[in-house]
């Protein structure tokens, strides 16, 4: 039903059942690991009204297994990507692993999902500094803002018959302003990130 991949490294697709509602994943070598990604295979849909919370664990001999609540994903939102290399061991909350023992060895995280419903999932907290990556806004984002400078350069579109000439005023045609929207739009399909180089 789930998979975790690990920061493109290691894909997993076959968590352990430790209820009937809950699933674990264990990270070995997460010291290393920046981002989690979860996502649902596409096999088994989550129950209607249901979606599954994110948790993630450090090992902790002493202190036992304390779970931070990383996000959600849902039949609607089915990937969400987590990062973890900036949350804290010993910081967590209440969460629904209970004191269940899952086993952990003392090297390996572990991410939980556990299944719950949508109403209690959004008005939960997700633990500071497990900003969930939101490519998805970016992208919608990105994509009104083009749409909103074409339509609004477009809407000032005169042919050259209708110019009247002004000395003191620049014109750009509207083919290059549409060169431009159509090479943006490819290179944001192509990587979301490809303005950060």
């Amino acid at each position: 039903m789930f998979g975790c991949l690990v920061a493109g490294r290691l894909v997993q697709t076959d968590p352990q059942q430790v209820a009937g509602d809950k699933f674990v994943f264990n990270l070995p070598d997460y010291e290393n690991v920046n981002h989690v990604v979860v996502f649902m295979l596409g096999t088994v849909p989550f129950p209607a009204g249901m979606g599954g919370a994110v948790y993630f664990s450090f090992p902790d001999p002493v202190a036992g297994q304390v779970w931070q609540l990383l996000g959600f994903i849902t039949n609607d939102k089915p990937s969400a990507i987590f990062k973890i290399s900036q949350l804290k061991p010993g910081e967590g909350g209440e969460h629904p692993f209970g004191m269940m023992t899952v086993p952990q060895l003392a090297s390996m995280a572990q991410v939980g999902v556990s299944i719950e419903p949508l109403e209690q999932l959004v008005q939960q907290t997700p633990v500071s500094g497990a900003t969930v990556c939101a490519v998805d806004s970016f992208m919608q984002f990105t994509q009104k803002m083009l749409d909103s400078l074409y339509n609004f350069s477009s809407s000032f579109a005169v042919s050259q018959s209708q110019m009247t000439p002004n000395p003191s005023e620049m014109f750009i045609p509207a083919s290059s302003i549409l060169k431009w929207y159509e090479n943006f739009q490819r290179r944001m399909a192509q990587n979301p990130h490809f303005w950060k180089t």
